[in-house]
């Protein structure tokens, strides 16, 4: 399903990743897990197009995604949910992942109920700049 192949990837002149391997089946789970420092949020940038990878391949179903933007990447299929601030607390990871992944299928209803349900967590409403949209989340797709 999602294979990942020798990346490298750096950040101006300094290499950061170093021939990644990494592949994940069908109903699989994977954790990457390691010290500070060590790659795991390079290589998940790298991935999504967001902090591209300058070698190696990128596939997700045998479709090369290395050389494609963020919202490419999205339309392929994969999604993310930062951690922190840009997900929404009270829904849970499967459900974040359809909300930023594919926000075209949720009705004005569903999202009314989301972020009510949200708020009587006693959340308060989020700001513009936190609201879900292609701006704010490079991979909601279009």
């Amino acid at each position: 399903m999602l294979k990942v192949a020798d990346i490298e990837t750096f950040y101006g002149p300094s290499q950061a990743l170093f021939g990644v391997n990494l592949e994940v089946n069908a109903g699989e789970m994977v954790a990457l897990m390691g010290r500070n420092g060590m790659g795991k949020t390079t290589t998940i940038r790298s991935i999504f197009g967001l902090t591209p990878a300058s070698r190696g391949t990128i596939e997700f179903e045998s479709h090369n995604l290395r050389r494609l933007p963020a919202y490419r990447i999205a339309k392929a299929g994969l999604g993310l949910v930062p951690e922190g601030r840009r997900c929404f607390p009270n829904l849970s990871v499967r459900e974040n992942l359809l909300v930023t992944a594919r926000p075209g299928e949720w009705s004005l209803a569903k999202w009314k109920r989301c972020f009510r349900a949200w708020r009587s967590d006693g959340h308060k409403w989020p700001k513009p700049s936190l609201a879900v949209s292609s701006r704010c989340w490079p991979l909601a797709g279009r």
